[in-house]
């Protein structure tokens, strides 16, 4: 199977900084642009560049003559801006896709790696049916309780379009290499009944055992740096073409953040960094999933559940494979 193609809206993005790039080396300012092509309105060269809208191919074309684009880059440019504008072929990837989880579909297509962490929340690609639920309901009651109208979208069709996501991990033989850093806390008894988690450690211990997958838990006591507390869920996205925007994506509980900007993606890759170095290696944190799923596994009630293991290693070694070339 060959890599996944990446979706239109990263196209957008690539060809709006390559559109941006050739301008500025044309010496040319936006206004200049539009008086010499001769469109009405300003905005659409700022939406081309920035990636917010569907790029046509003549005003592409026009933008590339003008900026005395040579043949090999006027046709690599037109190419993406095709694939730019085909969302309707690259949604058929995607029948059960809700449009929130597109969002993370979009970023997740055409990845060669991907790192992640959250305080609270064993990530989405990562999840269990059941898990999922949980946590798409439980958010929906904090829209009730606000007085907001309920979602259109079923929450079996969320749970449906997150799993649509998660084939990515086992995709053959392009899957992207995939490092995650899940804190203790969100294994823990508040995340759900024991067996919704009894169902998640499994599936965890699962995935720790693919070979493109690194999973380290993070305890909850561990110090991270210099007492560094992370304030946020975010994700960092590369991808399979080198030229295509490394984006960073800030989860705020209910409200995401992209972010294409070097020294903000720079300053979460230290913070990963970090946050490896602290966390279990994937030898430790595969035999910390075993132990909690066997604790679990013996529990009666909710109320005798005990997480991890009774003594924690003593040697937390850094999984350094993963972190060399980021």
């Amino acid at each position: 199977m060959p890599p996944a193609a990446p979706s239109p809206i990263l196209r957008r993005r690539r060809l709006g900084i390559e559109l941006r790039r050739l301008r500025e080396a044309a010496g040319l300012t936006g206004d200049q642009v539009i008086e010499r092509i001769g469109w009405a309105s300003a905005s659409k060269l700022s939406r081309l560049e920035n990636g917010r809208s569907r790029p046509d191919p003549q005003d592409v074309g026009a933008l590339l003559d003008l900026y005395g684009a040579d043949q090999a880059l006027h046709d690599e440019l037109l190419g993406i801006t095709n694939e730019a504008g085909d969302m309707r072929g690259w949604l058929k990837n995607f029948p059960v896709m809700t449009q929130q989880q597109r969002s993370w579909a979009e970023l997740e297509a055409g990845c060669a790696e991907i790192s992640e962490y959250n305080p609270v929340l064993v990530p989405g690609l990562l999840q269990t049916p059941g898990y999922a639920q949980l946590r798409i309901v439980s958010a929906r009651q904090v829209s009730a309780g606000a007085g907001e109208p309920e979602p259109g979208d079923e929450p079996e069709t969320e749970v449906q379009a997150r799993l649509a996501r998660q084939s990515l991990l086992t995709r053959e033989p392009h899957a992207p290499r995939y490092t995650a850093v899940l804190e203790e806390a969100a294994l823990g008894r508040r995340a759900g009944p024991p067996e919704v988690l009894h169902e998640q450690l499994l599936q965890l211990c699962e995935l720790a055992l693919l070979p493109n997958v690194t999973l380290h838990v993070l305890l909850r006591d561990t110090q991270i740096g210099n007492w560094y507390l992370p304030p946020t869920a975010f994700s960092v996205y590369r991808f399979a073409d080198p030229l295509d925007p490394e984006t960073l994506a800030i989860e705020g509980g209910f409200t995401d953040v992209m972010s294409t900007e070097s020294i903000t993606l720079n300053r979460y890759k230290v913070v990963f960094e970090w946050l490896c170095t602290a966390a279990l290696n994937a030898s430790d944190t595969l035999s910390w999933l075993i132990e909690a799923t066997g604790r679990l596994t013996e529990a009666t009630t909710p109320s005798t559940v005990a997480f991890g293991p009774a003594t924690a290693p003593t040697q937390r070694r850094r999984d350094s494979g993963r972190l060399t070339d980021r």
